[in-house]
């Protein structure tokens, strides 16, 4: 009788197929969930602005979205590596709220239960965390996907803040605004397409375009990071010598993205720009030490970058009590 070894490749494909077969719980570092939930912000300071980040809650999706570029049993080892989950990518969704002079900036408005039962929780969580978004005088749009812009109306379609300020970069409202676009893309793009444009044209909100480096207000502007979408652009905060960086989606794995910028994800617009504005972006934080905000990282989505050869590494900010 023949011995049959299999060999390594052939134990990542085998747990790539039946995953909770292939390894016991207790190997892959899984938890549970909390019964009765948990705190939905964190707060902490940056020179003079008092910032604090709030939770629209979360979803999974397929992690065959991710590194879609990659060689899979390349993509398979590093996800066992990390303990990350083989089918399923957990996001979180952080969003930035800015307390700087006389404003209150809020980044991103979530997707108000339009896009899955798990998010839509923003605007409980601003009142959890003892903020009045109806206070809000600034709404700073990334870019247009349901979970950064759907929470825009409400269920009468007028806008959920009709006193704030809304920005938006110009070539992202441009792209999602174009004649008969829904009739231009794939059938599975037809939604998000449908969604930006009753998102962009809500009652009652009147947008203020965004080009690079526009001021939101003093020491907080928009700056663009394209790939993910054509116009995607993120919020940087100066204060005090400290610089922030709120990064929307120009990455999305706070491993993947760092280790890897070169994959992609089957939601990165345009492949070579979002490679492009990664190695920009990890090479700037690195070199200056600034810290980023992944609206899809793990909660709290806040730390620092370091280098690691030619790649980089997620360093979480220290939590202080």
């Amino acid at each position: 009788m023949t011995l049959i070894r299999p060999t390594r490749r052939d134990l990542l494909r085998l747990a790539a197929a039946a995953p909770a077969f292939a390894m016991p719980a207790a190997a892959r570092a899984m938890i549970g969930a909390p019964v009765g939930g948990n705190p939905a912000h964190f707060r902490f300071t940056l020179g003079d602005a008092k910032i604090t980040i709030v939770s629209d809650g979360w979803f999974t999706q397929p992690m065959s979205g991710q590194a879609i570029n990659a060689d899979e049993d390349e993509k398979l080892a590093f996800l066992q590596a990390h303990y990350l989950d083989l089918e399923n990518n957990y996001a979180h969704t952080n969003h930035l709220y800015v307390e700087i002079g006389d404003a209150k900036v809020l980044v991103d408005i979530g997707s108000g239960g339009r896009f899955g039962a798990t998010s839509g929780k923003l605007m409980a969580n601003l009142e959890a965390a003892g903020i009045d978004p109806f206070e809000i005088t600034h709404l700073a749009i990334t870019h247009a996907h349901p979970d950064h812009i759907w929470g825009i109306r409400d269920d009468f379609d007028e806008a959920i803040f009709p006193d704030a300020e809304y920005i938006i970069g110009a070539e992202e409202y441009d792209f999602w605004m174009q004649d008969d676009l829904v009739n231009f893309v794939p059938e599975s793009g037809q939604q998000f397409v449908v969604g930006a444009v009753n998102s962009l044209t809500a009652d009652g909100v009147e947008w203020t375009m965004a080009g690079a480096g526009q001021e939101i207000t003093p020491g907080v502007r928009m700056i663009p990071t394209p790939g993910h979408t054509k116009g995607h652009m993120s919020v940087q905060i100066d204060s005090g010598g400290q610089t922030l960086i709120a990064l929307g989606d120009c990455m999305t794995q706070a491993f993947l993205n760092f280790a890897h910028p070169e994959w992609v994800a089957s939601r990165d617009d345009i492949p070579d720009a979002t490679v492009a504005t990664r190695h920009h972006l990890l090479d700037m934080a690195a070199t200056d030490r600034i810290a980023l905000l992944g609206y899809h990282f793990p909660f709290p989505g806040i730390g620092h970058v370091k280098r690691q050869g030619k790649a980089y590494e997620f360093i979480p900010a220290l939590w202080q009590f």
